[in-house]
């Protein structure tokens, strides 16, 4: 089956190397990228890349276990999400996987669908927040090159105030606050008002 993961890759984490070569044939066959590890710490050891990745670990593992691990990149703020595969599901376990903020907790023996569809959701979820983190950075970056009066004026303009009115609180004239409005539309790359009101959402920047 044709994978929608796009250019994501899976890292598998299991001591159990019948287990790991069964994930990553599965893997291949869905046209996913795949690279495996023997244990937790093998993988933090490594540190691989986790811009649109996902783990999937087992639970129970010789050292640091999978919720072990998962806990360990949410300190780290490392921001792949964790799917954890489990022999022996418990509340409590599942209970403690939530806490380490694990994207899933699937059951041995899985159905193959079950798990694909789990990858995907976790990649395609990985691929959004990495989208979002590069274009909110894209439009920092922007907003760097704005002098302080365009950022005020860009201020204004966000909370939705006539250029007269910008005008009157900067104590500026109405035609100075039109070529600054200029100056910082063509420096945000924004072709519209709706445009700049989205970007500033995007960084929080409108108050």
């Amino acid at each position: 089956m044709a994978s929608n993961a796009g250019e994501g890759i899976v890292y598998v984490i299991d001591d159990d190397e019948s287990a790991r070569d069964s994930l990553e044939f599965l893997l291949d066959v869905a046209g996913v990228r795949v690279r495996s590890f023997t244990s937790a710490e093998a993988f933090l050891k490594a540190a691989p890349a986790l811009a649109g990745a996902c783990v999937v670990t087992d639970v129970r593992m010789p050292g640091m276990s999978g919720i072990e691990l998962a806990e360990e990149m949410k300190r780290r703020q490392a921001g792949a999400p964790v799917i954890v595969i489990t022999g022996h599901a418990d509340v409590p376990l599942a209970i403690q996987a939530m806490k380490a903020g694990v994207a899933d907790f699937i059951e041995k023996p899985f159905d193959d669908q079950v798990m694909l569809t789990a990858i995907n959701n976790a990649l395609a979820q990985q691929a959004g927040n990495d989208g979002a983190a590069a274009e909110r950075q894209q439009v920092l970056d922007r907003i760097a090159t704005l002098s302080p009066r365009e950022r005020e004026v860009m201020d204004g303009l966000v909370a939705g105030k006539a250029n007269k009115m910008i005008a009157f609180d900067l104590d500026i004239s109405a035609r100075t606050v039109e070529v600054y409005r200029a100056n910082l539309m063509m420096k945000m790359q924004a072709r519209t008002l709706s445009d700049l009101v989205r970007m500033a959402t995007i960084v929080s920047v409108s108050r």
